[in-house]
């Protein structure tokens, strides 16, 4: 039978997978600045091909800002805009949709390339295969939550923002651990010890408090609760409880960025005693106990940044470079789960 790889390791494969991993985080960032802007409703079709023209000629800019201002958001809150306002948040918008077919594209055509020369290592075609699956899903993923925001709405449903997100960053994880086994090829050994499982736990909090804080954007609950580390002078906001378990949950302001605030005191406790632990620890590595205190201050950082970005009423450079440094945080809690598994 023939195999599919030449060796065990390609180390071309793995910067080729570090450069999508890049542009999903390109992704990530583009996508925040476009609901930051509230420009991500301005293409009101999703054309996976055709889109990827924008308006040439007047009649066409005309005809799109037609259909923009048959929305819910443009009649309740942005009335009176004109074509060059209109345009200001069309291209944020197209941005974000050209980036994701350029993903598509340098994650699938090199896919190939390395198929066809059997340099994609055989234990890794399966992954690449549902890494490949899982964008293509994004992108309907995505227009699933636009589509959310056209009718009723004046923006897109805060939890099909959180499932956007929320793949986007399991795409980037996956991205990651495989590209770091396609340059160190397949272990020897896994070193069996209580630290795999104290990382992969790490990552699933890190995880969890990225997907609670789509919910805090969706709800736009940073631009509530201004003070820190009371909510309006209360441990517990007044407006806590709405409309019910998921009301509460997935839609009052009050709850999701206490939910929020109080992951990411969990969230720090923990890394910073893992990070401890794993420093003093004779069973890791080196490389390991250096992820590890890289993990725990790129969470100490992020803490201070959501404080601040709280406090300054969410301005967008703050907000950016909060999510920014989310990924970061993430990024470093994948590759220490991965170095943990490895003597």
């Amino acid at each position: 039978m023939t195999s599919f790889l030449r060796s065990d390791r390609s180390k071309a494969v793995a910067i080729w997978l570090f450069v999508v991993a890049a542009l999903v985080l390109g992704m990530v960032i583009v996508g925040g600045a476009t609901r930051l802007t509230d420009s991500g409703l301005s293409i009101t079709e999703w054309k996976p091909v055709t889109g990827a023209i924008p308006p040439l000629s007047p009649a066409d800019w005309q005809a799109e800002f037609a259909r923009y201002r048959q929305i819910p958001q443009y009649a309740q809150l942005n009335a009176g805009m004109s074509l060059h306002d209109f345009k200001i948040i069309y291209w944020w918008e197209w941005s974000h949709r050209l980036l994701g077919r350029v993903l598509g594209v340098v994650f699938f055509a090199p896919f190939v390339v390395f198929a066809i020369r059997r340099d994609l290592p055989r234990r890794l075609f399966l992954r690449l295969g549902g890494i490949f699956v899982l964008g293509a899903m994004q992108g309907v993923v995505g227009w699933w939550m636009v589509a959310s925001g056209l009718t009723g709405r004046i923006s897109v449903a805060p939890e099909r923002l959180m499932v956007h997100l929320g793949l986007a960053f399991a795409l980037l994880g996956m991205l990651i651990w495989t590209a770091f086994d396609a340059w160190a090829g397949a272990a020897r050994q896994t070193l069996a010890s209580p630290w795999g499982r104290r990382a992969a736990g790490l990552v699933g909090l890190v995880y969890l408090q990225i997907l609670l804080g789509a919910l805090v954007a969706g709800n736009r609950a940073g631009l509530v609760y201004n003070d820190w580390p009371l909510m309006n002078g209360r441990l517990i906001p007044g407006d806590y409880a709405t409309g019910g378990l998921w009301g509460t949950l997935a839609h009052s302001q009050g709850a999701v960025q206490l939910h929020h605030r109080l992951v990411a005191y969990l969230l720090t406790m923990v890394a910073v005693g893992l990070g401890v632990a794993a420093w003093r620890s004779r069973e890791l590595a080196r490389e390991s106990k250096l992820l590890a205190a890289g993990v725990a201050g790129a969470v100490l950082v992020q803490a201070g940044l959501g404080v601040v970005t709280l406090m300054a009423h969410a301005p967008l450079a703050l907000s950016i470079a909060h999510q920014l440094t989310a990924a970061g945080v993430f990024t470093l809690a994948i590759a220490f789960a991965w170095r943990v598994r490895r003597p």
